[in-house]
Parts: structure tokens; sequence; C-alpha cells
């Protein structure tokens, strides 16, 4: 099953404390089936790692390796993210009190009707009010 996957999950692929079974699943099932993801997913993965490396959480030549990891992953990029940001992904991040690059991941899994990976409450409170299926938890 394809699903539409966001930074908080992919991370917490990384992170032993993050680790749990269904964050494992989300993974095997991307393996397997593949992801999409807004253009900004790149970039809040990164910024996340950088965190990650100012905590002393993870090494250089972790986030490395992490990073080619992820890059061979079947992980697509959603074209249409930049043209809706300030419609549809504005609006959700309006209703649901969200910054927008967490609206961005609801407005890509709503409009292509795929299941949301996610470890974000505030996401996944959003999700389940505009019945997305959600995963990883």
């Amino acid at each position: 099953m394809r699903q539409v996957i966001d930074a908080s999950i992919t991370l917490g692929w990384h992170f032993e404390d993050e680790r749990t079974a269904a964050v494992d699943r989300v993974l095997d099932q991307v393996t397997e089936d593949g992801a999409i993801v807004p253009t900004l997913w790149g970039l809040e993965v990164a910024n996340g790692f950088r965190t990650a490396i100012r905590k002393k959480r993870v090494s250089l030549a972790f986030r490395d390796e992490a990073l080619r990891a992820l890059s061979k992953l079947p992980i697509s990029l959603d074209p249409e993210t930049g043209t809706r940001a300030w419609t549809e992904t504005l609006a959700l991040a309006d209703r649901f009190d969200l910054t927008l690059y967490d609206a961005a991941y609801l407005e890509l899994a709503l409009r292509r009707a795929l299941p949301l990976a996610t470890l974000d409450q505030s996401l996944r409170v959003a999700g389940q009010a505009l019945g997305v299926t959600l995963l990883g938890a």
C-alpha cells in the first residue's frame, strides 16, 4: 500500500527511542510499495538530523549513512505541493492550527486518498478528524 510519510516517521526509523513495531511496519511498507512526500520532506528530514547532531543524538557519519539509505527508498516527490501552499494547505493549517509543513502532508494524503504515516500528534488529530487512514502509532 503506497502512503504519504512525514519527516517525523522518517526520523523515527533512525532514532532508537522513537522506533516501535508500528514505525518499523511503515518502513517495511515503504520499502515494498513506495511512498510519496511533499517537496519539503527532504528539507525537514535534513533539518531533523541537524538538530539531532546539535543535541549529540547522532554523528555526522550516522546522518550521512541514513541519508544515503533514504535516497535508495522508492519515495517520490509530489510536484503540486508548492501550488497548493496558499490555498488548500493554508486552509488546513488554519482549520487545525497546524504548521504549513504539517498541513502539506495532510493535504497530500487527502488529495491522493492515501494513508498518512506520522508520529506528530497534532497531525494525527487533524487526519483523524478528516477520516484519513493513519499509520505509524
